[in-house]
């Protein structure tokens, strides 16, 4: 069955930029909801993630590739999805997506306890080309080395961690948030928080010395292999405290960065992304998207992007979907996309802000083109 209708616009396959794997096992109805959420928690008594945006969003774009009408309660939805059996509605889940390329995180290897699909077989189930993205803390957290050897030792993990890849990712905004400094932290003040981690048995990094350490570390290995920095900010999962994630934390590091000509990638941003577009307005290597914020907003997709698009330059929004664990999530970010864009580019065109051309021209560059010239695909 057809989707809904959307507003008029020709754009070509998409490349999401930042996204998750997939799982394809079967899962409960419960343990399948609780992944249309960012909250690690069950949901309150007498609730379900089904009943917010984000689950209006799923049962309008989601059914229709199952065979269902759009809007299918979830229950009918749920039903079927079971009747295909999960390999087969993931298939097609993301197949309807329309994706060309999906640059893949690979910090995440689970989701609700089970693997999520090696990247090859990602691509096989997508019918997408997919390029590896290295998660900073998962190299930095599997180096053991001594104290004073840290530092060189992470470096040179990350530099053959990336080698194959088409950018890095941080997530230190989860970690302890996006004030970093301008000053690069001393080599002895490095030396002793290794030797802290090292007493403390290792685990995930969270000391802001070596996470500051491995940021600059991540700006030289990528200006040798000429890679992009991605960076989340902006709402995530309960482990994130949020105002610490607002990404005009960000301006000491962007200056200090500059030197580097490292392009710094600011993923999801909201409620910030004002701040974001706000900072790749000002300082050329910045580059910022929407992210999962275009699935979780629902009906409000258009108008956030529209608040984008105030300060962003139209050659540094990129699109993604972050999809994970789901490949609902791929289609739903996809399809908010295409219909959020069209409809705000509708309203720009019957204003008479711009053409048809431009229009058009600035829709193929988010869809696509930013993303081939950022990451040389």
């Amino acid at each position: 069955m057809p989707a809904p209708d959307v507003p008029s616009l020709d754009l070509p396959a998409l490349v999401d930029h930042h996204c998750h794997s997939v799982l394809t096992a079967e899962l409960a109805d419960g343990a399948l909801a609780g992944l249309l959420t960012e909250s690690d928690r069950p949901p309150a008594p007498g609730t379900s993630p089904f009943d917010s945006a984000l689950g209006l969003a799923v049962r309008r774009w989601c059914p229709p590739a199952l065979g269902l009408p759009a809007h299918a309660p979830a229950e009918e939805y749920l039903a079927r999805r079971r009747e295909l059996g999960a390999p087969e509605a993931t298939r097609r889940l993301l197949a309807a997506a329309g994706l060309d390329t999906c640059l893949v995180d690979t910090g995440l290897t689970t989701a609700a306890g089970h693997p999520l699909l090696p990247l090859g077989e990602l691509a096989e189930a997508a019918g997408a080309r997919v390029r590896e993205v290295v998660r900073l803390e998962s190299v930095a957290e599997a180096v053991a080395a001594p104290p004073g050897a840290w530092a060189a030792a992470v470096r040179e993990a990350l530099a053959g961690a990336a080698a194959g890849a088409v950018a890095v990712k941080s997530v230190v905004a989860y970690r302890s948030g996006l004030a970093v400094p301008a000053e690069r932290p001393s080599p002895a003040a490095v030396a002793a928080a290794a030797a802290g981690r090292r007493r403390a048995g290792g685990g995930r990094l969270t000391d802001p010395v070596l996470l500051h350490e491995l940021l600059r570390a991540a700006l030289e290995v990528c200006a040798e292999l000429r890679l992009p920095l991605q960076l989340h900010t902006g709402f995530g999962d309960p482990d994130v405290t949020l105002h610490r994630a607002d990404p005009s934390l960000l301006a000491d590091f962007v200056r200090a960065a500059e030197p580097s000509g490292v392009p710094l990638v600011l993923l999801h941003g909201y409620p910030y992304h004002r701040q974001a577009a706000w900072l790749a307005q000002a300082f050329p290597l910045v580059y910022t998207d929407l992210g999962l914020t275009t699935s979780y907003v629902g009906p409000r997709a258009a108008a956030v992007l529209g608040e984008m698009l105030e300060l962003a330059p139209f050659g540094k929004l990129l699109f993604s979907t972050d999809a994970y664990g789901l490949p609902e999530l791929y289609l739903v970010g996809a399809a908010q996309f295409r219909h959020g864009l069209g409809a705000l580019l509708d309203g720009w065109r019957a204003d008479g802000a711009c053409t048809a051309a431009d229009a058009a021209r600035l829709a193929r560059r988010v869809a696509a083109d930013n993303a081939r010239r950022l990451y040389a695909l």
